[in-house]
């Protein structure tokens, strides 16, 4: 599937709307028959009354969440709203394809709900004269696999993410609106969430009232196997590591990899100076079954790993950056945010144009951070920049035509879906694309002020105030720029526009820092981790392509050597120069053909036909490595130094 550009039909339709009475005024007629939007807009007032929301999620076997809540409403018209821009994914991205058996009724009556014609998300009911509250039920039919979506219950484990499974009143902000949530596990299940249980009956779990922004915010890992860990003994608020697994033994953790993670919560102190929560859950599956998940809330995050994370601990490091990542959040993208993302609630279009400060410097941090804590070790570290340096060195000709900020588009655009031509196409490059420019920046600050000032000031000043605080606190791309001044004056407005629109990689923070972007016929740990992982074999840097173990094409280089010779993704290599593919056959055969002057011949199959594709390269393997320039201060080197 490709990427193609979604406006929300919503906004369409309203934007024809619009048109439509303009021409109907212009020309004389009444607008009358022009159509009003019938959803109420989010008002800053308290809604009368506690929701109470019931979630049964027991049904394991046949992945069913089932849902009743409880409304207060007055008589006359209601509208209910199934959330449909979700925070962390910063699009229009709500299962509503998974809502399903909606009964409304009150006094044990039923009433009939309509679908708002021009918004899926929205249901009108009329409440009868003399009731109080509706009472509502429906199912949450969750992926069964993942061609339908992310797994979310195992035989082992349930996720629950109260966006899929709850109803909200239009017409009020979502923090305006108190919730009672409480959900059934399934027999034996012990749980992890920020959310502050009230009561226990039997399986089933009554939490505090809470508002319903902070609800949404607020999920739950359960499972059969389970252990909570505290990572702040004695702290100023709690820290808690919550795992489940899909089986007991991945939960044996060695005393070294749990004062690792100890160390995280204490290096994030020491960045930021400040905490935004009063208390911190990680919830962390370890697991080959439930649905892969990196995904940040104020006072949790949801997260996965493979079920040896802690058991095989030197073996797994690939991706251990991703508590760190996440846990940032918690002050750059939950507490702090860009202005056009604190949205009043779930319905109402989010923007996303500052997500390479939200995301950027987030995976900027959750890099350093990681290496601080012995997450990773430096040269892990590095070696995962090499990888994404080189992204933005050759790996991402769609620069060419697209840059940095157009890509803040793409949770919209795409949602992540799969694309024919990545590397052209691109597709949220704020992350890596934005890792690259806070590197820049932090070089830069540090030859502006002979290295006395860095990004880490920059975070304790713009992230790291009002301890304690955790409501929202919106920021603008003049903030940004106004922080970056009072650490030291500069240009700072157009040094990041530069970098946000312009269209070539930035590697300066690299060089800058003290050390080279190189290419060479080794593959360094990390590559060899990530195709390990993925089960491929990535000549993007050579041939220009990457192919997986069963050769299968996912992607070519935009015209680079194999896309000019015809290769594409979807094509299937059958044989490399007349034998059996694998990837050590093609490798040597790309090795073979530096010292030979005859091309690399592909046989390859596309749909029901065979041909041989030539591929004219001759300059052998090339892998990205970090090289020390020691002409320059090793910048980079203190600045993945444990604080």
């Amino acid at each position: 599937m490709t990427g193609d550009h979604h406006v929300p039909r919503e906004n369409t339709v309203k934007s024809t709307m619009l048109a439509s009475a303009l021409l109907a005024a212009l020309a004389g007629i009444g607008a009358s028959a022009v159509r009003a939007d019938d959803v109420p807009a989010p008002q800053d007032t308290a809604y009368n009354g506690t929701l109470k929301l019931v979630v049964d999620a027991t049904d394991l076997d046949r992945r069913i969440f089932r849902v009743r809540e409880n409304i207060p409403a007055q008589p006359g018209p209601l509208t209910l709203l199934f959330p449909e821009w979700i925070p962390g994914h910063h699009s229009p991205s709500g299962p509503i394809d998974q809502f399903a058996g909606l009964i409304v009724t009150s006094g044990g009556k039923r009433i009939e709900w309509k679908r708002d014609e021009f918004n899926v998300y929205a249901f009108h009911v009329d409440v009868p004269a003399g009731a109080s509250s509706v009472d509502v039920e429906f199912q949450t039919l969750t992926p069964q696999d993942a061609r339908q979506g992310r797994i979310v219950m195992t035989p082992d484990i349930v996720n629950v993410q109260w966006n899929q499974v709850s109803l909200y009143p239009a017409g009020y902000r979502a923090d305006r609106i108190q919730v009672e949530p409480s959900v059934k596990f399934p027999a034996g299940f012990q749980f992890g969430t920020a959310l502050e249980q009230a009561s226990k009956d039997g399986d089933t779990v009554t939490f505090k009232a809470i508002d319903y922004d902070d609800l949404v915010d607020s999920p739950i890992f359960a499972g059969r196997y389970f252990k909570r860990v505290d990572l702040d003994p004695n702290g100023r608020s709690p820290v808690h590591l919550n795992i489940v697994a899909d089986d007991a033994k991945s939960l044996e953790i060695k005393p070294e990899a749990l004062e690792i993670h100890r160390k995280l919560v204490q290096q994030m102190d020491k960045l930021y100076g400040a905490r935004h929560y009063n208390h911190y859950d990680f919830l962390l599956a370890l697991t080959e079954k439930l649905g892969g998940i990196g995904l940040e809330h104020h006072r949790s995050s949801e997260n996965s790993a493979s079920p040896n994370y802690f058991t095989e601990w030197d073996k797994s490091w690939l991706g251990r950056d991703l508590l760190a990542h996440e846990y940032n959040h918690s002050w750059d993208g939950k507490y702090r945010r860009g202005a056009d993302l604190a949205t009043p609630n779930f319905n109402v279009p989010m923007g996303d144009s500052l997500l390479w400060v939200y995301e950027g410097q987030t995976q900027f941090w959750g890099n350093v951070v990681a290496a601080r804590a012995g997450l990773l070790s430096q040269d892990q570290a590095r070696d995962m920049l090499a990888f994404v340096a080189a992204t933005y060195d050759k790996g991402r000709p769609g620069l060419s035509w697209r840059n940095i900020q157009d890509t803040t588009n793409d949770p919209t655009i795409a949602q992540r879906r799969p694309l024919s031509y990545r590397n052209y196409q691109m597709s949220e490059d704020y992350y890596s694309g934005g890792q690259m420019i806070w590197l820049d920046v932090d070089t830069k600050l540090r030859e502006l002020t002979k290295n006395k000032r860095s990004l880490d000031d920059f975070a304790k000043a713009f992230f790291g105030m009002k301890d304690g605080d955790w409501k929202v606190n919106p920021y603008t791309f003049e903030e940004v720029v106004s922080t970056l001044n009072g650490i030291t004056p500069y240009d700072w407005a157009k040094y990041l526009r530069d970098r946000v629109d312009g269209h070539k990689g930035d590697l300066e923070g690299i060089e800058r820092g003290g050390w080279k972007l190189v290419y060479n016929d080794k593959p360094s740990d990390a590559l060899k981790a990530v195709e390990g992982r993925r089960h491929y074999t990535d000549l993007t840097y050579s041939a220009g392509f990457a192919v997986s173990s069963k050769g299968d094409i996912s992607d070519v280089r935009w015209d680079g050597p194999a896309f000019n010779a015809g290769l594409s993704p979807g094509m299937h290599i059958v044989a490399v120069n007349n034998k059996e593919f694998d990837g050590d056959a093609l490798k040597d055969a790309v090795t073979a053909a530096k010292t030979d002057k005859a091309p690399i011949e592909l046989l390859v199959k596309n749909f029901d036909q065979y041909k041989t594709i030539k591929i004219d390269y001759h300059e052998g393997l090339k892998y990205p490595h970090l090289e020390r320039d020691k002409s320059k201060p090793d910048w980079l080197g203190e600045l993945y130094k444990a604080k």
